[in-house]
């Protein structure tokens, strides 16, 4: 059978709907939230967007059919999320952000952790948002230091039939929720120790718990404000003393370091196809400007051979990137999410060339393209955070691909051959 990059009948479908819903309802995102200057006023501003991202089914998209959603394959969202981003980057990351927060619990919850907690999101898809709180203040790039006294440092200690955690995160997407007090429900990332004052290796302790987001102890202090991704929510919260049944652990202290990992491998994908949103956005703004301004010479700028050839290249960079990421989706569905590899490869790839490609692409338009009478500045802005956020492309991707490449019997074209 050759290899095929050709859509289906029903991903042409969904690709044509995400895009006319894309530009008939999240174009108004900009100007709703030019308004505000607080970054919690800008995220709640844009709740009725999101209201309709959820009527629209994208929320039910995140959870399995099993459990009352639609289950789209990872592909079908990467199509879905490349449409959306190239209009607006804040709600589609709100709504990639549900996933993202409960893919632990989709990953290595139990049917019955499943049957808990996803039925919410579904109930009311619009008002429930979901949170992976991983990142300590304290930074979170050597989280799994082998040193007991080094790591991730949110704890979390068993008192009877109980977890007590103790943390301070940050960078927690949808943390605040819609009313600002926490989100619907948090995956919490910690250290789950049987004894408070007894420290032992991440190796051994990571763990991932569920927290309902109106447990008692749950603290929002303050928000990051963000020269891009202008209305993505990013609160710091404390955890003190928060107290959760211990039935809320997914499976067991130890399995969270991979479960971090397979977490990342399932936005990793996605963020290519983002970056592909974004760099698209950029290149069609470009290639319009170069087509009709002459910028006072005789002939339209695209006439010259340098700009030409600069947009060659920005357009064969997005497609690139655009079946990279379609790859790294197909076989996370084929390896039922224990591809790791090609997923990381394609998000360190994929955002950073969005940042190269928005780049040129503001070289073509000049000095014009730094005001706010383009968009290019304000991509460029939400293209500067994709190789930083989400597991840094320094201090968690490459350190990661680097650790499997130290692996014994490690396989150079494993990727490339779809193993995993």
């Amino acid at each position: 059978m050759p290899i095929d990059f050709t859509l289906t009948d029903a991903q042409l479908e969904l690709q044509t709907n995400a895009r006319a819903f894309a530009q008939g309802v999240l174009g108004g995102v900009r100007d709703v939230i030019a308004a505000h200057d607080k970054p919690q006023k800008r995220f709640f501003a844009t709740k009725p967007f999101f209201d309709e991202v959820a009527d629209a089914g994208f929320i039910n998209a995140l959870i399995p059919e099993a459990y009352g959603g639609a289950g789209y394959s990872n592909i079908d969202l990467a199509i879905a999320a490349e449409e959306l981003m190239a209009v607006d980057v804040s709600v589609p990351t709100t709504m990639l952000g549900v996933g993202l927060g409960l893919q632990p619990l989709l990953i290595h919850g139990s049917h019955e952790q499943k049957q808990r907690f996803l039925p919410a999101f579904i109930e009311k898809p619009a008002d429930r948002l979901a949170c992976l709180a991983f990142t300590d203040v304290g930074g979170a790039a050597n989280f799994d230091d082998p040193n007991p006294d080094a790591g991730l440092q949110t704890f979390a200690h068993r008192d009877g039939d109980d977890w007590v955690i103790n943390g301070r995160k940050q960078y927690n997407t949808n943390g605040s929720g819609w009313d600002g007090k926490g989100a619907y429900l948090f995956s919490v990332v910690c250290r789950a120790e049987e004894h408070r004052d007894r420290r032992v290796p991440a190796s051994e302790s990571m763990a991932v718990i569920m927290v309902p987001g109106n447990t008692p102890g749950i603290e929002i202090v303050g928000w990051h404000d963000m020269p891009g991704h202008r209305a993505v929510d990013s609160p710091i919260i404390h955890f003190n003393d928060v107290r959760v049944p211990a039935e809320n652990l997914l499976g067991e202290p130890g399995d969270g370091v991979e479960l971090k990992y397979k977490t990342f491998s399932w936005t990793a994908g996605l963020i290519g196809a983002a970056c592909v949103g974004v760099m698209r956005s950029a290149f069609d703004y470009a290639f319009e400007y170069c087509r009709s301004e002459k910028r006072a010479g005789s002939v339209p700028i695209i006439e010259y051979q340098n700009a030409g050839y600069m947009l060659v290249d920005i357009k064969t960079r997005i497609e690139a990137c655009r079946y990279m990421a379609w790859k790294a989706c197909v076989e996370l569905d084929r390896s039922g999410g224990l591809s790791e590899e090609l997923p990381t490869m394609t998000k360190i790839f994929a955002s950073e060339t969005c940042v190269q490609v928005i780049y040129d692409a503001m070289r073509l338009v000049g000095v014009d393209s730094y005001t706010s009478g383009t968009p290019l500045a304000g991509l460029m802005q939400d293209a500067l955070c994709f190789p930083v956020y989400d597991g840094g492309n320094m201090g968690i991707r490459r350190r990661r691909l680097h650790q499997m490449m130290q692996r014994d019997g490690y396989d150079p074209m494993a990727a490339m051959l779809g193993r995993w």
